[in-house]
């Protein structure tokens, strides 16, 4: 499958180098328009042909230039839910993930499920010291495109699960999200709490049972603090 990476230049080199080593994957470079100034009907742009491309654009014109394509397209910088249901209005085949490493092979669409089975909301299997619940090796099964997930088990290796341990493996993920910080889908906040329930989902039943009940709190703290956003 051809994955064809779309950047004004200011995202996405990061995904880009991770995901050319699983797929075909192209950059293509768009101008870099502020988001506000109306585009000129003569913009041409040279796109290749791809099997899917995912955009880290933000404009919004020239997002919907992609969605015209009628290819399969995911939009890792979406400026609004507006937006989304235009572009989907005209390409049935867009989605839009609030951060990219909440993505779920699950969309219906054959070259997103595809991709995000590697790239998408993070797996880890993790191995445990059990005498007292340090990680002695985290495998990353599937990954943000960002490479946070990766930094993120790199951190955790060797380290006990206890409360501060994970806030500061959260606050690892949001120092290495490439979520931008502005728009209404792409939150680094969200990025850690998704890192943080992927790892405790890991972790064998007797290791979460015997957590010290500051921990236990504090899970439950970050559980309901998603659900609520979502």
């Amino acid at each position: 499958m051809k994955v064809g990476i779309i950047s004004d230049g200011q995202y996405g080199e990061r995904a880009f180098q991770a995901i050319k080593q699983v797929f075909d994957t192209t950059w293509i470079l768009v101008p870099d328009i502020p988001a506000t100034t109306m585009i000129d009907d003569d913009l041409k742009l040279d796109i290749p042909d791809c099997d899917m491309y995912l955009s880290y654009v933000r404009h919004p014109d020239i997002i919907l230039m992609f969605a015209e394509l009628n290819k399969p397209l995911i939009l890792g910088v979406q400026p609004g839910k507006g937006l989304l249901r235009q572009a989907q209005s005209t390409n049935a085949r867009v989605v839009g993930p609030r951060t990219m490493c909440s993505l779920e092979p699950s969309t219906g669409i054959p070259e997103i499920d595809e991709f995000s089975r590697h790239f998408g909301r993070p797996i880890y299997e993790v191995s445990l010291d059990d005498s007292d619940i340090v990680v002695k090796d985290i495998r990353v099964k599937r990954k943000s495109p960002c490479g946070s997930s990766v930094a993120g088990a790199m951190f955790f290796t060797g380290k006990k699960v206890e409360t501060k341990n994970l806030q500061d493996f959260a606050l690892s993920i949001c120092h290495e999200c490439r979520a931008p910080r502005f728009g209404h889908t792409c939150d680094k906040e969200v990025s850690g709490m998704i890192h943080v329930l992927a790892f405790l989902q890991a972790l064998p039943a007797d290791a979460k049972a015997r957590l010290d009940e500051g921990t236990r709190k504090f899970v439950e703290g970050i559980q309901s603090e998603y659900q609520r956003q979502q």
